[in-house]
């Protein structure tokens, strides 16, 4: 929700505004002679802000991409995706399978276990 005020209100109430900012989310545009100047967010909300405008200069097609990306989940196309062992794989990297080590805890172990429970 925006809120407007002047600058000169702003100034004599700037920690309630910046209270009411960070609890509720609100901005405020700040007005001098009845023109809007600045508006304020909280800073959560302009990182955010500042990140995905980076993101969208860095991928221009990425909106085409996600409706892409959604209409493969659902189709599940998806499925066909090379996993991320394959595609390390493919640029020449060894991927550990962790799924065939198997470690077996000793009985000493497990009766101090018992133990401490």
């Amino acid at each position: 929700m925006l809120k407007t005020i002047s600058i000169t209100q702003a100034r004599k109430k700037i920690f309630k505004i910046s209270d009411d900012i960070q609890k509720t989310g609100s901005h405020y545009a700040l007005t001098e002679n009845g023109i809007s100047k600045v508006i304020m967010m909280s800073s959560d909300e302009y990182d955010s802000w500042t990140e995905t405008l980076e993101i969208l200069k860095d991928f221009p097609n990425i909106e085409k991409e996600i409706k892409e990306t959604e209409s493969d989940y659902k189709s599940k196309r998806y499925l066909k995706y090379p996993t991320l062992d394959e595609l390390l794989n493919k640029e020449g990297y060894v991927v550990a399978d962790s799924g065939k080590v198997k470690y077996e805890i000793s009985n000493k172990i497990k009766a101090k276990r018992k133990k401490r429970v």
